[in-house]
C-alpha cells in the first residue's frame, strides 16, 4: 500500500498560520561570519517574530528567496548575502459553513470520504476563501468536524489539487485525524490516479523516481531536482493509448504513488515528456491537433488528473476500506473522442 499528499495530496500540515502575523517582505543580510549553519535556524535567531516552523513553512511555500534564485529547502546551508522573505497575508482563521452539495461515498461517526469535483479547493487559502471543501463539511458535519487539523482546515488529513477530482478522506473526530494521518506518513495508503496524457511513456508499465522541490525560477511550480527537495516515487500502468500505435497521440495512464508530494504526478509525468492533458502549469507544448480538438469539444478546461482509488484500515474499526470513483464528465468525455482518434 502507498500514500497520498498533492498526488498530488500532500498530507496536511498541522501547524496553523498565525493571525496576527506581520505582513509584508522582510530583508535579512547575512554577513559571511554567519554563514555554514542551517537557514532556517538562522532566519528564525534574526526574525525573532517568525517561528522556526513558520520559516519553514514559508520556504516550502517559495516564499524566501536570494539574487541566486528561490531557496528549496529549509536545511540549506546559510551563505553570505541577502534573503527576502515573503510574509502572505493571513488566511481566515475560522472558515463558515457552506450548504454545498457534497457526493458522499462513505460516512460514519469517525470520517467521511468524498468524492470532489474539479474547481473545488480542499481548504481555504489566498485566493479560495469559500466554495471549499471544508466549507461544505463544516455545514455537512457540524460540531463533529475534527480540529486538530487547524481552524483553517479543520478534519483535513491529505489534499488534492483544486482542479484535481476525485476521492478524499476527512476526520471527524481528534483520534481519527492522529490515526489517518499517521497511514499517511507512513504510505500505508492505496491511492491511485487517473491521467490523460498527451503522447505516452516508452514503456508500458514504469516507475518514475526524482526528488521534489519548489521551482527555483517559479515559486508556484515544482520541479525535480538532483539535490534537496523530497525523494518522490510514481509507478504507472499504461492502460490504453490513443491514435498510432507507435507514437501515441494521447493515452490513459493509471499512476500509483508510493509517496505523496505536491504537483508529484504532474511532474513526474511532464519529466517523462507526457504531461497531463490539460496542465496549464506542467503542459510543456501543445498537443496534436486533433486531440486540441478533443479537449475543446469535450470542455476539459483543467488537468485531466483523477484520484480514482482510496484504499486504506479505518483507523477507529480496523475494517479494510476501499473506494473507487468513476472519471467525471470532462475526462470521460475527452476518453471517448480520443478513442476515435
Amino acid at each position: 500500500m502507498v500514500e497520498a499528499a498533492d498526488e498530488d495530496a500532500e498530507p496536511v500540515e498541522t501547524e496553523a498560520e498565525g493571525e496576527d502575523e506581520p505582513l509584508g517582505l522582510r530583508v535579512v543580510e547575512v554577513g559571511a561570519d554567519e554563514a555554514g549553519g542551517r537557514i532556517d535556524k538562522l532566519l528564525a535567531a534574526r526574525l525573532p517574530e517568525l517561528s522556526r516552523a513558520r520559516l519553514q513553512a514559508l520556504i516550502a511555500e517559495g516564499r524566501v528567496s536570494t539574487d541566486a534564485g528561490v531557496l528549496a529547502d529549509a536545511s540549506t546551508k546559510a551563505q553570505a548575502g541577502r534573503y527576502r522573505i515573503e510574509i502572505p497575508p493571513p488566511v481566515a482563521a475560522e472558515p463558515q459553513p457552506e450548504a454545498i452539495p457534497l457526493k458522499v461515498l462513505y460516512e460514519d461517526a469517525y470520517l467521511i470520504v468524498v468524492d470532489k469535483p474539479p474547481g473545488m479547493a480542499v481548504h481555504p487559502a489566498p485566493g479560495s476563501q469559500r466554495g471549499t471543501l471544508v466549507n461544505a463539511l463544516l455545514h455537512h458535519c457540524g460540531d463533529s468536524l475534527s480540529g486538530i487539523g487547524g481552524v483553517a482546515r479543520p478534519g483535513i488529513v491529505h489534499r488534492i489539487d483544486k482542479e484535481t477530482s476525485g476521492i478524499v478522506v476527512a476526520a471527524k473526530t481528534d483520534a481519527a485525524h492522529q490515526d489517518l494521518s499517521a497511514l499517511f506518513a507512513a504510505h500505508d495508503i492505496e491511492r491511485v490516479y487517473v491521467a490523460l496524457t498527451r503522447g505516452a511513456p516508452g514503456a508500458r508499465r514504469g516507475t518514475i523516481e526524482g526528488a521534489i522541490a519548489r521551482s527555483s525560477h517559479d515559486r508556484k511550480k515544482m520541479a525535480l531536482v538532483k539535490s534537496g527537495g523530497r525523494h518522490a516515487i510514481t509507478h504507472y500502468l499504461v492502460e490504453r493509448v490513443f491514435g498510432p500505435e507507435a507514437k501515441p497521440l494521447a493515452a490513459r495512464l493509471a499512476c500509483r504513488l508510493e509517496t505523496g508530494r505536491t504537483h508529484q504526478i504532474r511532474v513526474h509525468l511532464a519529466s517523462k515528456g507526457c504531461p497531463c492533458l490539460g496542465d496549464p502549469t506542467y503542459g510543456s507544448g501543445p498537443p496534436a491537433e486533433p486531440v486540441r480538438r478533443a479537449i475543446a469539444e469535450a470542455g476539459l478546461k483543467r488537468q485531466a488528473l483523477h484520484a480514482a482509488v482510496l484504499g486504506f484500515v479505518h483507523p477507529i474499526t480496523g475494517e479494510s476500506l476501499r473506494f473507487e470513483s468513476p472519471l467525471p464528465d470532462d475526462m470521460a468525455r475527452l476518453e471517448a473522442l480520443l478513442a476515435e482518434l
